[in-house]
């Protein structure tokens, strides 16, 4: 009876009731068509993040992550802000050229985020002088906006592993 209230702290934990879900359609196939609470299943992958907490490396990321939270909540807001100028700035470049594909600033987001995050699909592109010469300081910022990240967190990382070692 010992084990007792560690099993039903385990039934009643978030993994525990996860894993109920998990198998309860497999218990209640009772020739009733259930292959819509099967889907279920599914929720078994949240299984896998058990996992974390036996990884040195994933305490320190999280650790590493925890240490740099202000400058990614900061960098992330200034993204925000950048990626709204750089729509309002094609919206404004293209409009009069290509007013099917620049109909608004929300439309012009969706070049904006292919843009700055250096995919760029070529489904939206400039023609005019004005927008090529845009696009490339907003490809500039770009570059930008997936190397800061990386260097913070590299550097927390860093700083994590230094902390450890402590």
């Amino acid at each position: 009876m010992g084990g007792l209230p560690n099993r039903w702290s385990f039934v009643t934990s978030f993994f525990g009731v996860i894993d109920l879900v998990a198998i309860l359609p497999f218990y209640l196939t009772t020739g009733l068509d259930l292959r819509v609470v099967r889907a279920f299943r599914l929720l078994r992958l949240f299984r896998i993040l058990k996992l974390a907490r036996y990884s040195k490396a994933m305490n320190r990321f999280s650790v590493a992550l925890s240490l740099a939270k202000e400058e990614l909540v900061l960098f992330l807001a200034m993204s925000a802000v950048v990626l709204y100028l750089s729509a309002v700035g094609i919206y404004y470049f293209e409009n009069t050229a290509q007013p099917e594909a620049f109909k608004s600033v929300f439309h012009s987001l969706w070049w904006s985020v292919t843009t700055l995050t250096t995919v760029g699909y070529g489904d939206m592109y400039p023609v005019t002088a004005g927008g090529k010469a845009f696009t490339f300081i907003v490809l500039l910022v770009g570059l930008g906006l997936v190397s800061v990240p990386a260097g913070l967190i590299a550097s927390a990382l860093s700083k994590a592993r230094e902390l450890e070692s402590d």
